[in-house]
């Protein structure tokens, strides 16, 4: 119940609970929240009981905590009638990322060894990095004679 109460806060309580009733009366104010709590207990237990009757016997495993969203979605999720935990045994996230790089890396790898090959311009910068781009070189300015290529329809 007092799960969040550490024992400086305890101490503190202690502490203002004095303070405020005396060492006198603080026998006798324990003794009445001990009986409150008590009390308190005993209604709610009545209360479920008399819920649980009143629902009749197929909702006999019927737990107040289930009403709680986190428990409920919990208890639903550990259930694995829909085969979740095969689905996610199934699944190597690193293993599917691993095979994606190494795919990737190998198809940059094959077409800059290609178009080094053909073209001397393309040696400079992709085939000597081992397939990386050299991001501090400047951009090589394209020729005054070579125009884009017009498309009459986008205009």
């Amino acid at each position: 119940m007092f799960n969040d109460i550490g024992p400086l806060e305890l101490l503190t309580i202690i502490i203002v609970a004095v303070l405020v009733f005396g060492p006198e009366k603080l026998p006798k104010v324990i003794q009445d929240v001990t009986r409150t709590i008590r009390k308190i207990r005993e209604f709610s237990e009545s209360a479920k009981q008399d819920i649980r009757s009143e629902l009749g016997p197929e909702f006999k495993d019927f737990e107040f905590e289930d009403l709680n969203p986190k428990t409920f979605i919990r208890k639903q999720l550990n259930n694995d009638d829909l085969g979740l935990q095969e689905i996610r045994n199934g699944f190597d996230l690193k293993k599917e990322m691993a095979e994606i790089t190494d795919a990737v890396n190998g198809n940059e790898y094959e077409s800059s060894s290609s178009s080094s090959a053909s073209t001397p311009s393309a040696s400079g910068s992709s085939g000597s990095a081992g397939g990386r781009i050299d991001m501090t070189k400047k951009p090589e300015a394209p020729a005054q004679d070579e125009r884009p290529p017009f498309d009459a329809d986008a205009t």
